[in-house]
């Protein structure tokens, strides 16, 4: 990685759960944002109560990477519990600012590094009464200081205040108040700006600062959908949350204040789905949010779905596992379990998405697709994705879009048909025609989980069985022309690079630093489950595979493996599963390991350089 300089480094906040830091944190990121200069804030915050330590980082980057950076350049350390972790985590040569107030001479004991101390507490003492004014406002005085250091505007941190305090405009006089004492303090006894510092730039025009979560709510909004079923869990609440109050703001009528849509906070993730089926089944578009255990509950409910044949979105913002796991940290551990839910055979559509932009647009397919296939869709993002804050291109809608319901029968088209079979192939795509409840009574049926054949029959024969069962699977083979294509990025070199959502980010910033270093790759990113033609051609158009995933059991290796002609010992995986998001740096290090050795023992003179 090259020496930051100004618009290219990384800043990371140690505060303490519950003392109003995010507030601080989100200020100083938009200001960054607005200064025309790309950015990305990634929230590490802990899954019980206030009082725990919690960390945001700020990644300034005027090439406009997405990724972790992996290094520390600016430390803000305010939790005196974690000093001593946060002291080691700063790069050689960079900057640690702390509170001051009470001494704490251990910190200089680093001779590498540059220590800032500004009085944060007795700052906000002197300025402000009460305690828990004094707490907040002591994270709104290091914002400031912040702001002197880095050369932020102030005007513009003034402006963004007034909007987040629009209906409250007295908090925005005591926050400036706290903001102006760290910037004057920084001034008067620092040298300002650092050399790590903004300077303006226009690389954010046409963007947004967005997380998946609320992007993907606000896909639900646009795709039509009118009922929502959940039940709270880390990390998907936020989606809804998004999805109730975008719905509060559009699905009302004007006239009466009536709201033309359901939102329902269910009992258990089982009865959720069951809800989300059941509205699905009788046309509207429904969906529901949930993490890895949820997806374990609902699994039942998918199987009869899917056998049953009725569209259902499920949105499966994975977190690390197994078990309850680490609720607030992120992972892509739940794809085997998506891919296959339920008992029996069963084979589900997953979309992919790599960030926010993608979660609004892969909203509006997911239902598309399920209404199509007439199957439950689940769209697989990750807590990395949906709670953190992305810099996104401006979503874009095209008024002319309208619903795709699929083989739906109204009732003139029922009329027309001498007879109606709900689950007969008369295309030979795998789909059969459906209807909705009450359109006419000649085209009514039992909807069952159990043994039916294709007439929509009760049965237990066993060929009629298996007829069902093999056009589910032609279906299935529809479906790979129907979902969203892979991503194919590369001209032609032996190394391929085989990932999936939120690991794009890292892997499009190492790539970059693999070119410089002279190793050339191509690049496959998987976007939906079943997989495309393109998949199985990159596979099998590269000498060296690297899947590169966040988790343990390398389960995309292992669905490529399944669903694929390529062999199991052809790829190399590429495994990160702590809980934090994948940097570059893990995946440079990581294919210049297998390829470095190859090479070299290729080449008898180059490994005598090597050695050397």
């Amino acid at each position: 990685m090259s020496a930051p300089s100004s618009n290219d480094f990384s800043i990371k906040i140690a505060t303490v759960n519950g003392t109003g830091s995010a507030s601080a944190n989100t200020l100083l990121m938009k200001s960054i944002f607005r200064s025309g200069i790309p950015v990305v804030g990634k929230n590490y915050f802990p899954s019980n109560i206030q009082g725990l330590p919690t960390w945001y980082e700020i990644r300034v980057t005027r090439d406009g990477y997405a990724a972790r950076s992996g290094r520390v350049d600016i430390m803000v350390a305010m939790n005196a519990e974690t000093y001593g972790r946060d002291v080691k985590e700063v790069a050689a040569g960079g900057y640690l600012v702390y509170d001051s107030t009470w001494p704490r001479p251990a910190l200089l004991a680093r001779h590498d590094i540059t220590v800032l101390g500004v009085p944060l507490a007795q700052l906000c003492n002197e300025n402000f009464n009460g305690v828990r004014t004094r707490i907040l406002m002591k994270n709104i005085c290091y914002a400031g200081v912040l702001a002197a250091l880095l050369d932020l505007d102030l005007a513009r941190i003034r402006e963004l205040l007034a909007e987040t305090y629009a209906k409250k405009p007295q908090l925005v006089d005591s926050n400036m108040k706290a903001i102006q004492l760290g910037y004057d303090y920084a001034r008067a006894h620092f040298s300002c700006p650092l050399p790590l510092h903004v300077a303006p730039l226009d690389h954010t025009r046409g963007h947004v600062m967005i997380d998946g979560n609320t992007a993907a709510a606000l896909g639900c909004l646009y795709a039509g959908a009118t009922v929502a079923a959940w039940y709270p869990i880390t990390p998907s609440t936020s989606l809804m949350d998004a999805f109730k109050m975008f719905a509060d703001r559009q699905r009302v009528d004007r006239e009466t204040g009536a709201k033309n849509f359901a939102f329902i906070q269910a009992e258990d993730e089982l009865a959720a789905i069951g809800m989300v089926i059941g509205a699905m089944w009788n046309g509207a578009r429904s969906f529901t949010a949930t993490s890895g255990p949820g997806i374990s509950l609902m699994s039942e409910f998918l199987g009869l779905a899917y056998y049953a044949e009725v569209p259902a979105v499920i949105f499966d913002v994975q977190r690390v596992g197994p078990s309850t796991g680490m609720p607030t940290r992120t992972q892509q551990g739940d794809l085997t379990l998506a891919a296959y839910a339920s008992h029996g055979d069963t084979r589900h559509v997953c979309l992919y998405p790599a960030n926010p932009e993608e979660c609004f647009y892969m909203a509006v397919q997911a239902f598309d697709l399920a209404e199509r296939l007439q199957t439950p869709v689940l769209v697989l993002s990750d807590l990395d994705i949906g709670m953190n804050d992305w810099m996104c291109p401006d979503l874009k809608w095209d008024d002319s879009y309208r619903p795709d319901r699929g083989k739906m029968l109204d009732k003139e088209q029922v009329l027309k048909l001498t007879k109606f079979y709900r689950y007969f192939d008369h295309d030979g795509d795998g789909i059969g025609y459906r209807t909705l409840p009450g359109v006419h009574p000649k085209a009514a049926y039992f909807t069952r989980g159990s043994g039916h054949n294709q007439y929509g029959v009760y049965t237990e024969d066993s060929t009629e069985y298996r007829i069902v069962l093999d056009r589910l699977m032609k279906k299935w083979a529809t479906a790979a022309t129907l979902v969203p294509r892979a991503v194919v990025d590369g001209s032609g070199s032996r190394i391929g690079l085989v990932s999936i959502g939120s690991c794009d980010a890292a892997i499009r910033e190492a790539r970059d630093q693999l070119k410089a270093r002279g190793v050339a790759t191509d690049y496959l990113r998987v976007r939906a489950f079943p997989f495309g033609e393109e998949v199985e051609k990159f596979l099998a158009a590269h000498e060296v595979l690297f899947v590169i995933e966040q988790n343990r059991d390398a389960q995309l290796r292992s669905l490529l493996t399944l669903d694929t002609a390529v062999l199991k010992t052809r790829l190399h995986s590429l495994l990160h599963y702590d809980g934090l998001p994948v940097s570059a740096q893990f995946i440079v290090e990581g294919v210049l390991a297998t390829v470095q050795p190859q090479a070299a023992a290729a080449s008898p003179s180059r490994a005598g350089v090597a050695r050397n």
